[in-house]
């Protein structure tokens, strides 16, 4: 259960989709309904829920702002395992719009001088192939303001297994401040791959090896 990042679409995991189906699994990749602006997270993850449908022995991994749509669907359904990559760990009761400045990614950003990095073929698609950057700056969509506002609603983290993975070369969350919030916030310590933040478009048969191998512990 593949849940994308702010501003991204199901279409960011195409390529680790075909990695993980020629491993013989199934996957699903909702669009949330992120261009509804009075969307909330439990619009977000109602989509996701029922675009998994009877579905069961379920890996739900969310992307960067997926992060805090992620936990409520492991909350939800009969999830095996809670995945984060570069995920924006939600704290409870916290509006995602305050998490920036609540972690300290703001300035870990400015420490690690990325906060000047504007150009997002810098920021998020540095190792990105050029044409298929530009194809997912096509299909940016819209964020519904409303998400932003809206306090987590869990009061616990789900009790499910949880893994993160922070890519070592993101140019937008420093892997330092990463490796200090999922200690703070999960108790764990990050698993790392090579990359920046988009590694399903830039390393998805990496990325695949690393979420297959999950199942096998």
């Amino acid at each position: 259960m593949l849940i994308h990042g702010g501003g991204d679409s199901g279409w960011a995991w195409h390529l680790l989709e075909a990695e993980l189906r020629s491993r013989g699994h199934d996957t699903v990749a909702p669009d949330l309904p992120s261009e509804n602006a009075s969307a909330g997270l439990d619009d977000y993850a109602e989509a996701v829920t029922t675009a998994v449908g009877d579905r069961r022995d379920l890996v739900v991994v969310g992307h960067s702002y997926g992060a805090f749509t992620a936990p409520l669907v492991a909350d939800r359904l009969p999830a095996d395992l809670l995945v984060l990559l570069a995920g924006m760990i939600p704290a409870p009761g916290e509006r995602p719009d305050d998490w920036w400045e609540a972690t300290g990614c703001v300035r870990a950003r400015q420490d690690a001088g990325l906060a000047g990095i504007d150009d997002p073929f810098e920021s998020f698609y540095h190792d990105v192939p050029r044409e298929l950057a530009e194809e997912a700056m096509r299909r940016e969509r819209d964020e519904s303001p409303r998400v932003g506002d809206e306090p987590w609603p869990l009061k616990a983290w789900p009790d499910v297994p949880t893994k993160f993975i922070l890519c070592k070369d993101d140019r937008f969350f420093p892997a330092d401040f990463f490796r200090g919030l999922a200690r703070e916030r999960l108790g764990v310590v990050p698993d790392e791959i090579s990359g920046g933040h988009c590694v399903p478009l830039s390393r998805p048969d990496a990325l695949a090896d690393l979420l297959v191998g999950y199942l096998k512990h």
